[in-house]
């Protein structure tokens, strides 16, 4: 899959991604201090799920209706890069396919799925 990490969700779950073959961006490592607008759409112009931990991103999409490919916003009570590696790598193998084109919620515990956009 193709993703792009914003600059809070950080660099060690990027290179985590990438170790599981998938094309990364990392706002971090390439466009650091983006502004989240121009985060959402570079994520939509390079056809990038954005991972966040920043929900923002969930007014941009719904409230302000801005173009995505796929949104996975992690609500953690635990921030810890391990913990974001852990979540992540549950909701990939669980709903890989669910993910594109969606606002995905995750928690430690709980996935949400909002529909099509």
């Amino acid at each position: 899959m193709r993703f792009l990490v914003d600059e809070c969700t950080g660099p060690v779950v990027a290179q985590w991604l990438r170790r599981q073959n998938h094309d990364v961006i990392s706002v971090f490592d390439e466009i650091r201090g983006a502004d989240d607008k121009d985060v959402i759409k570079k994520a939509y112009e390079q056809n990038r799920i954005l991972i966040t931990n920043d929900k923002d991103f969930g007014e941009l999409v719904f409230r302000d209706k801005k173009p995505h490919k796929g949104v996975i916003l992690l609500r953690l009570e635990d921030e810890r890069s391990a913990n974001k590696i852990a979540v992540l790598k549950h909701l990939l193998e669980k709903y890989e396919k669910s993910i594109p084109g969606c606002f995905n919620v995750a928690t430690e515990t709980t996935v949400r799925i909002s529909g099509k956009k």
